[in-house]
């Protein structure tokens, strides 16, 4: 019995031991194998690393103020008869915007407007009076200023009369209104506010280092997340001459055109400046760059010339400076006339071998104008 058992336990571990050989044989045979295959090349998009002359600038975050803008108010108390405009329009200047009661006004002027024509044939007939000496000269000065206070009285009515039909100061676009038909105001009380929207002033601020390259006449060119696409070009128009003790910054005011009235006051958008001096950069595609936290790479596609030829990919650290539209600036680590790879970096490896296919690639540009299907 117990020489079965044995017998049983050997047999036992001959069939491993048998299977086990076969195994290790098939693992062998399958990483030979695999040192053996070859995986096709990568078919990759490439660009050329370019020396560019950019346009220095300096960038801030502006906010957005009408060059006339105004909360229309009543002058006057009075009664509201007549609005004459709706929310959101267009007026121009001089425009009827509200009307209130002036029927004490107008009733009173027909009494004031006969007491100076009294005043004038009085007047008209002491001047020859005076001249005879028939009246003295406090007699002939007494009609002279009741005549002036009567036209001062007419005069009076008619402003009140004219200040109770509130227009519109100058052109522009009407906020909501504010006030009621029937609503008795009182001085000082808003109407609706009026904003000139185009054109429409750009106030930033920037450090005080930058006072010496700023100037009247340069360059700005505002965009917006609010606006996407949108960049509008304008010009500085107005340097500030104090410098903020605070912050050290300097104020700045640029004047830009906005026809399509998309930018409005009180908005923040960003705003580029440009200056005159240009400087020189290694530029590459944005999409060419690796970005990762142990540091920035592109793929640098180079002749294989330990293999059977064709290319092959030298992964290249780099620094990166500014970024302008589809480019960005390469400070160092990226020779001028360098080929990298321009799309799909995030699937490339070190030394994989590549075949360069430009057909599809993408046009990249400096400054892109993305267009809305």
């Amino acid at each position: 019995m117990k020489k079965r058992i044995l017998f049983a336990v050997l047999g036992l571990v001959l069939v491993i031991a048998a299977l086990a050989a076969v195994k290790a044989m098939q693992i062998r045979a399958m990483i030979e194998q695999g040192k053996k295959t070859v995986l096709p090349p990568e078919t990759v998009t490439t660009a050329l690393a370019r020396a560019e002359s950019w346009e220095t600038s300096l960038t801030a975050v502006a906010s957005l103020t009408s060059v006339q803008g105004v909360t229309v108010a009543a002058e006057l108390p009075g009664k509201v008869v007549e609005i004459a405009f709706e929310p959101g329009t267009k007026v121009k200047q001089g425009d009827l915007l509200i009307r209130q009661d002036t029927s004490v006004e107008e009733a009173q002027l027909p009494g004031a407007e006969a007491q100076v024509t009294l005043t004038q044939s009085v007047l008209a007939r002491n001047v020859p009076m005076l001249a005879e000496k028939i009246i003295s000269q406090a007699e002939y000065d007494t009609a002279v200023a009741g005549n002036r206070q009567a036209t001062a009285q007419v005069d009076t009515l008619r402003a009140t009369i004219a200040k109770k039909s509130i227009r519109a100061p100058f052109g522009g676009r009407l906020g909501i209104r504010q006030v009621n038909l029937g609503q008795i105001l009182r001085e000082g009380d808003p109407v609706v506010t009026l904003q000139s929207l185009d054109p429409i002033f750009v106030n930033f601020a920037l450090p005080q280092q930058e006072l010496s390259r700023l100037r009247t006449g340069l360059p700005v060119r505002v965009t917006s997340d609010a606006v996407p696409g949108l960049a509008i070009d304008g010009r500085i128009t107005t340097v500030s001459p104090l410098v903020d003790s605070e912050t050290r910054n300097v104020q700045v005011q640029a004047t830009v055109a906005n026809p399509g009235e998309k930018l409005h006051p009180g908005m923040f958008v960003n705003v580029s400046v440009g200056l005159p001096a240009r400087k020189k950069v290694v530029s590459t595609p944005a999409t060419s760059v690796l970005y990762a936290p142990y540091g920035d790479s592109v793929f640098v596609v180079v002749d294989d010339k330990e293999g059977k030829g064709g290319k092959v990919l030298r992964q290249q650290f780099v620094r990166l400076g500014e970024r302008r539209g589809d480019f960005v600036a390469v400070t160092d680590g990226l020779p001028e006339g360098e080929t990298v790879v321009s799309t799909g970096v995030f699937k490339l490896r070190n030394g994989q071998p590549v075949v360069v296919d430009n057909r599809l690639a993408p046009e990249f540009r400096l400054a892109p104008a993305p267009k809305n299907d």
